[in-house]
């Protein structure tokens, strides 16, 4: 999760997703219809834009002029071979093209996305002579011009489930005035929807005790990795499981003709098409499991990590593999939560699970892992690092020629420092004794650290500032950041919560336990607030934060912890400590939701807080 001191720059970072259609050797087609989950029978989570890759000739766009779809020679595609190329005559000129889409009335979220890059020979700073227009339907969502020119692609996302239940026009208009070109190039559209509005019968969240067993060998640099992982799980709802989803989170980060996270023989289920922008694998049981059942499907798979200093990919020799597990998605009273990918933040929801992950690599390289790890010998040359974790959301790990510095925390806990070249040493001692006295500091607070060690990974070229994983974070060389990704091991780790459709419960919290842990009162910070617009709230989802990124850090993280002084100033200092640590221990490995806490929040005291919640935005 990105820590606030540096979200202004992550605003600002192109994304590296795609969004054409295809699926693994299954089906190539991603878009393709298939059955709905039995749990959210009015939707089928799926990809209505047809052609969004611009691959299959012309239809079904209608383009104002014959080959504004093109693989001509000039501009160059986001993904394959064929893109949109809109105006760059440099004269009076406009050009359009647009798609009719049926967005499924059962579906609450729908987003559309699409990669934009623009070059001018404009050279003004100021003044917006050639402009594109993004619609759907009537609404525009937003307008580019020659002064958003940029180098490559960027993804553009817009939240349209307000469209649900139509069939309206996707559609693009460029305009250019008398002189100076510029080129408006579309491609790799998509707009996936998910999440059913009809119910399943009970909210149960399955399914529940994943336990997924993990082999994998990588090559001599640590960027490519192959092997098998099993998934067993039980279905706890007594609304009978007939399919599982599995997130595929980091092929956001390719395309779905080049996947970096690629799943094959499916074993223990049927697989289907991919959907969510590549993301999401249906996977149908032989038989629907009753309550109480279990079941394992085990697949193969290959991780290929991408150039760049992300939570996912390389940045030199050292190889960051978060989120490169596939996880079991979850249904609850929603259905399931096969929400987009979200690079602004965070779009993740799993349940407490256990992992046993063995990784086979060169013994140059160290690998540091999620949960408790133990290094034997391999074939030649080589290490098996085998880590194991028990009550986490998720599994990471990296890969490289890291220095490492350990030492214990005041109250037990070991700290692994892993840094890249070009950190140094006394940089690595600073965090080590940043991160001992974080751990402690939360621990007292909210409940002991459960996951034995903590490993903490230091890179300076992480544009993001910091990730956190359970037992495992990447951060920049910052007191602040790191005691921010460590607060994470209790806000969403321990406590979780569905991060898409409420990151206030992780962020906020995250960030006002790290004021608390450098003694940061948060004295008369609300009194600073001031809202965008009326339909800006703390609780709002990452839907809303994408179309309004610019936004997100200020609102989430810092009128998220702002809310969470006043209401310490309210409750009094020794109430809301004793409020935050009861909630974290009757949620312990369980999923918070803003309705829960704001019932313990009103529990806790006999004022009424329905202004308090109304005045700080606070919805749920």
């Amino acid at each position: 999760m990105r820590t606030t001191p540096h979200k202004a720059l992550a605003a600002c970072i192109s994304a590296f997703a795609a969004l054409a259609a295809t699926a693994l050797s299954l089906t190539p087609a991603a878009a393709a219809p298939h059955q709905a989950p039995s749990a959210a029978a009015a939707c089928t989570p799926g990809q209505v834009v047809a052609n969004g890759g611009f691959e299959s000739g012309t239809s079904p766009w209608t383009q104002s002029q014959t080959g504004l779809i093109t693989s001509r020679a000039g501009q160059t595609a986001h993904g394959g071979t064929a893109f949109a190329w809109l105006n760059g005559v440099g004269r009076t000129h406009t050009d359009t093209l647009s798609q009719s889409v049926t967005i499924p009335s059962g579906c609450s979220t729908a987003t559309l996305t699409f990669w934009l890059h623009i070059d001018t020979a404009e050279t003004t700073t100021s003044t917006k002579y050639d402009k594109l227009t993004a619609k759907i339907g009537s609404t525009t969502l937003a307008t580019y011009s020659n002064l958003d020119k940029n180098t490559g692609y960027a993804q553009k996302s817009f939240d349209v489930s307000a469209f649900a239940g139509q069939t309206v026009s996707v559609a693009f208009t460029g305009t250019e005035d008398s002189s100076l070109q510029t080129s408006f190039v579309l491609d790799d559209l998509a707009l996936d929807t998910s999440g059913g509005t009809t119910p399943p019968g009970d909210s149960t969240r399955t399914p529940t005790a994943p336990s997924y067993t993990v082999n994998l060998s990588s090559n001599t640099s640590g960027t490519v990795w192959t092997g098998h992982e099993s998934a067993s799980f039980t279905n706890a709802s007594p609304t009978p499981l007939g399919e599982v989803y599995l997130r595929l989170w980091d092929n956001y980060h390719g395309t779905c003709s080049a996947m970096p996270i690629t799943v094959s023989n499916v074993t223990g289920g049927t697989a289907g098409a991919l959907s969510v922008a590549c993301t999401a694998l249906k996977i149908d049981l032989p038989t629907p499991l009753a309550q109480g059942q279990t079941a394992t499907i085990g697949f193969d798979l290959g991780i290929t990590v991408p150039s760049g200093a992300d939570r996912f990919g390389y940045d030199g020799a050292f190889s960051m593999l978060g989120n490169a597990l596939p996880v079991l998605a979850v249904r609850d009273g929603a259905g399931w939560h096969l929400d987009p990918y979200t690079n602004n933040g965070e779009s993740f929801y799993s349940l407490a699970s256990d992992f046993r992950v063995a990784l086979d690599h060169p013994s140059t390289l160290l690998v540091p892992a999620t949960g408790a790890s133990v290094d034997t010998p391999g074939t030649s040359g080589r290490t098996v690092t085998t880590a194991t974790a028990t009550k986490v959301r998720d599994f990471a790990w990296a890969a490289g020629p890291f220095s490492k510095i350990s030492g214990t925390s005041t109250a037990g806990t070991p700290i692994n420092i892993y840094s890249v070249s070009g950190i140094s040493s006394a940089d690595s001692q600073s965090m080590l004794t940043t991160a001992k006295s974080a751990v402690d500091a939360h621990s007292a607070r909210f409940g002991a650290y459960p996951y034995g060690e903590l490993d903490a990974v230091i890179d300076n070229n992480y544009w993001f500032g910091g990730m956190e994983y359970p037992g495992f974070v990447l951060d920049l060389v910052s007191t602040t950041a790191l005691t921010h990704e460590i607060g994470h091991q209790w806000w969403y780790g321990i406590v979780g919560d569905d991060e898409y459709t409420s990151p206030w419960l992780d962020e906020a919290f995250t960030d006002y336990a790290t004021d608390l842990a450098l003694n940061k009162t948060g004295a008369n910070c609300w009194s600073s607030v001031s809202w965008a617009s009326s339909a800006e709230k703390i609780t709002n989802s990452m839907g809303y934060w994408d179309a309004h990124s610019s936004r997100y850090s200020t609102v989430v993280y810092g009128y998220g912890k702002c809310a969470l002084h006043d209401l310490r100033r309210v409750l009094g200092d020794t109430v809301m400590a004793e409020l935050l640590k009861d909630y974290a221990t009757s949620h312990w490995y369980g999923v918070s939701t803003t309705a829960e806490f704001k019932a313990a929040a009103q529990a806790a005291t006999t004022t009424d807080l329905t202004s308090f919640w109304t005045q700080h935005r606070i919805d749920g």
